[in-house]
């Protein structure tokens, strides 16, 4: 069964890997049958209750509950995209890619190549799923989702200086945002600057065992990441992770910001439009 390419830190224990969980695992649906009942008579409250069941896990029950809106309203493009979540999510990436194909070129372009890009992730397709996150981003650009995820992929294919932009932009969007401050603190790690990320993790107040979990993904990552940083700062996050100590800053390390909201340098110019 492949993992789950979630790519974002989350808080519940049992997700808080940056790429765990099982995909097309059952999960019961928390749904009120009043709640179904009432909403197959009103188009606009069923396709709500449709991305409220994706929200809460049920994968399997929305796409049931897909079948039976198509029947009742005729389809949709945003019907389409929830079908090709939950296909992906319930292990089916053929299919789900070949709807995500088909709306690249419409009003939900954005969402089509961040779900290619999850994909593309999951399949350790670092340039694919670059490719594919930065189509989505260029699509919808306040998206701290689809931000927060192509930051995270970089980290993942050992780019970690290009993850900067994208994971700044996303905290300073989402200055409240857990998910978004967790990302950038891992890039820090990632980076040699433990106590930077430290200084971040304190001041969002992060829970122990989201702390914790930063930690495990950047001693994860730090493999494939170590030739694409300096050994200077390699050794230094090394030595600070494992002592979950600040480190001194390499000289030539990238250089974290002191506040979440400080500005930071543009992003690279964004590739040209590619299929992954």
């Amino acid at each position: 069964m492949k993992t789950k390419a979630l790519l974002l830190i989350v808080l519940a224990p049992a997700l808080l890997a940056g790429c765990g969980g099982n995909r097309g695992a059952y999960k019961q649906p928390p749904v009120e049958p009043a709640l179904v009942e009432a909403a197959q008579d009103d188009r606009g409250m069923y396709l709500g209750l449709l991305k409220q069941m994706q929200q809460q896990g049920a994968y399997y029950a929305s796409l049931a509950h897909i079948d039976a809106f198509r029947q009742r309203f005729g389809d949709s493009p945003e019907l389409r995209i929830l079908q090709a979540n939950a296909l992906r999510e319930t292990g089916d990436d053929a299919t789900a890619t070949a709807i995500y194909r088909g709306l690249t070129k419409g009003a939900q372009a954005a969402p089509a190549w961040h779900g290619l890009g999850l994909i593309a992730a999951a399949a350790r397709d670092h340039a694919g799923a670059r490719l594919a996150l930065d189509n989505a981003v260029r699509a919808d650009p306040l998206n701290i989702a689809y931000l927060g995820d192509l930051g995270f992929a970089l980290l993942q294919a050992g780019q970690v200086e290009p993850a900067r932009a994208p994971l700044a932009k996303a905290a300073e969007l989402g200055p409240d945002n857990i998910r978004a401050i967790s990302n950038l603190a891992l890039w820090a790690l990632l980076s040699g600057q433990a106590s930077s990320a430290e200084s971040m993790m304190q001041r969002a107040n992060l829970p122990p065992v989201t702390r914790s979990e930063i930690y495990r993904l950047a001693r994860t990552l730090r493999q494939p990441v170590a030739t694409a940083i300096p050994a200077a700062a390699a050794t230094s996050s090394t030595t600070a992770l494992a002592a979950q100590q600040p480190a001194i800053s390499a000289t030539h390390a990238p250089v974290p910001p002191g506040s979440m909201l400080d500005r930071f340098s543009p992003s690279s110019p964004t590739s040209q439009e590619v299929t992954p």
